[in-house]
């Protein structure tokens, strides 16, 4: 799990691109829980709901090509 971190610290100081999409990331999630309490959601929240979901999701499929790039790097390196 160290290592881990490690890694992901390398990667959030040398890519803005990956801090950026984290910060999306983690205000996408705090969206979607506001959405979350609501009992029932109007269809313009439901339609909200869903570009956030695809959003997060996109954000989070490039933060993992980012990932897989960074140790591409890495291993050529070594």
């Amino acid at each position: 799990m160290e290592e881990k971190e490690t890694f992901l610290k390398i990667v959030r100081e040398k890519s803005e691109e990956f801090r950026n999409l984290e910060k999306s990331h983690k205000e996408y999630e705090e969206q979607l829980e506001k959405l979350d309490k609501i009992k029932f959601l109007s269809q313009e929240e439901i339609v909200e709901k869903n570009r956030i979901k695809k959003l997060k999701l996109q954000g989070k499929d490039r933060m993992e090509f980012l990932l897989g790039e960074f140790k591409k790097k890495l291993s050529l390196k070594n």
